[in-house]
């Protein structure tokens, strides 16, 4: 049985578009921009042209064109108009938005295309921060509410997993050229969250680092085990559920106690440092609240 979403409730468009349901509402019964089915119960079910032309018409609404006018215009006209007065500043929200219509309708050729005319006008530096850690976050919001699928969420995670790696292999060739350190990148156990830790993987060798790139649900001793081969190791922990916040802080100390020695850091980044105890923070120890934050750092 196919459990792919593709019929979306009101609350669903709410979530995915930015607007809210009322909005919505006024928008479908004063100017007739959606045509929702109804259940036997007379409740309001959208599909994906639905959800496709709600998001277009968001981002003209966004650009300063008043809802009487976008319903006054022919369905095909709406994305062409969109195509035509995309700029600088409303470029980003577009691609976020044709990401989401993607993973949505589980589309390859979208995504690639979509990624590829952002390639041509950004860094991919540039297209991580201003569009995927978006996405990335809008996508965790999507899923806790139930507006898509683990599968939705696989589908899109593993095509940005690609472009990390292609990425990450251009720079990975390159000898080091920088020696006074080597960084240890890995998550915890049972954590599985790693774009983060794959996007900070590749800035690191970017800057002439070598790394140690060990990924998801690492034991503590694989830990121990690069104090054999390596010194001044600074290891990156990215911990975004696992350990939780009642197991954090014992976690925190079994790396002080038993990994960390005098030439060795540990930079923690990850929703679940705002559970950390402060007496356990030291000078070998360094949190971050975000990606920016840790790559201005190094």
């Amino acid at each position: 049985m196919n459990n792919v979403k593709n019929v979306f409730s009101i609350k669903d468009l709410e979530n995915l578009s930015g607007i809210k349901a009322h909005t919505i509402r006024i928008w479908e019964k004063r100017y007739n921009v959606l045509e929702p089915m109804r259940t036997e119960t007379n409740i309001r079910m959208y599909d994906l042209s639905n959800l496709q032309k709600l998001l277009n018409i968001t981002l003209l609404h966004n650009y300063g064109y008043k809802i009487s006018k976008i319903s006054s215009l022919p369905s095909e006209r709406i994305p062409i108009l969109v195509n035509e007065i995309i700029s600088e500043k409303s470029a980003k929200h577009h691609a976020i938005s044709a990401f989401k219509m993607a993973m949505m309708n589980f589309d390859h050729s979208l995504f690639f295309s979509t990624y590829n005319k952002l390639l041509s006008e950004k860094s991919f530096r540039e297209i991580f921060f201003e569009v995927f850690i978006p996405l990335i976050g809008e996508i965790g919001l999507l899923w806790q509410t139930d507006t898509i699928t683990p599968a939705h969420e696989h589908f899109i995670s593993y095509l940005i997993k690609q472009k990390l790696l292609t990425n990450t292999e251009k720079v990975q060739v390159q000898e080091p050229t920088r020696n006074d350190r080597v960084f240890v990148l890995y998550l915890p156990m049972n954590e599985i969250h790693e774009l983060g830790l794959m996007y900070l993987n590749y800035e690191i060798l970017s800057q002439g680092y070598k790394t140690i790139y060990l990924g998801e649900s690492v034991p503590t001793d694989s830990l121990k085990d690069m104090k054999r081969y390596f010194d001044n190791i600074t290891y990156i922990c990215y911990t975004t559920v696992e350990p939780n916040k009642n197991e954090i802080n014992s976690y925190l100390k079994t790396l002080n106690e038993e990994i960390l020695e005098e030439s060795s850091n540990l930079w923690l980044i990850g929703r679940m440092i705002e559970h950390v105890d402060p007496k356990l923070i030291n000078q070998k120890t360094t949190t971050f609240s975000s990606i920016k934050e840790l790559v201005e750092f190094i």
